[in-house]
């Protein structure tokens, strides 16, 4: 069992690490006149995010019910919950980027770069930067949450 819980406990830490890259990435990459070739691999970046984020979901639950302390364990810990909404938070802030780069497709199949007006260019900056933000407070929780802080 021991072997199971280090692999689930890699398959987590992989995910997330891929989805702070992706997000990462997303964040640098993203500029008002981006081209063609840097929109598309945005795109795919972001398609990764995705998939990484269902992962660590998936894998994160897994471990909550099968693996490591037992549900029990995380449904009395706070930082759990501060940590699941967290995640819950920068999911949903991360669907307006996703729109925005998935609308680019028809520019982008008709061999043209996309066009980002100033408004949009700034909310999608403000969305990633609120799901770093995000990430970032996902990071502290994660560990506090390990260790037991907030249990009584």
């Amino acid at each position: 069992m021991i072997i199971i819980n280090s692999l689930m406990a890699t398959l987590h830490h992989l995910a997330a690490f891929t989805v702070a890259a992706a997000l990462v990435y997303e964040f640098v990459a993203y500029r008002k006149n981006i081209s063609i070739e840097e929109a598309r691999r945005i795109q795919r970046v972001d398609l990764w995010y995705g998939i990484a984020a269902g992962v660590v979901l998936t894998a994160g639950l897994l471990r909550v019910f099968f693996f490591e302390k037992g549900p029990a364990f995380y449904a009395q810990s706070p930082m759990f919950w501060i940590k699941m909404g967290l995640f819950a938070a920068v999911a949903l802030l991360s669907i307006y980027p996703t729109i925005r780069f998935i609308q680019w497709n028809k520019v982008l199949n008709a061999g043209q770069a996309p066009d980002i007006p100033d408004d949009e260019y700034r909310r999608v900056r403000l969305f990633l930067r609120l799901e770093l933000i995000g990430l970032a407070l996902i990071l502290f929780a994660a560990p506090a949450m390990a260790r037991g802080i907030g249990l009584f």
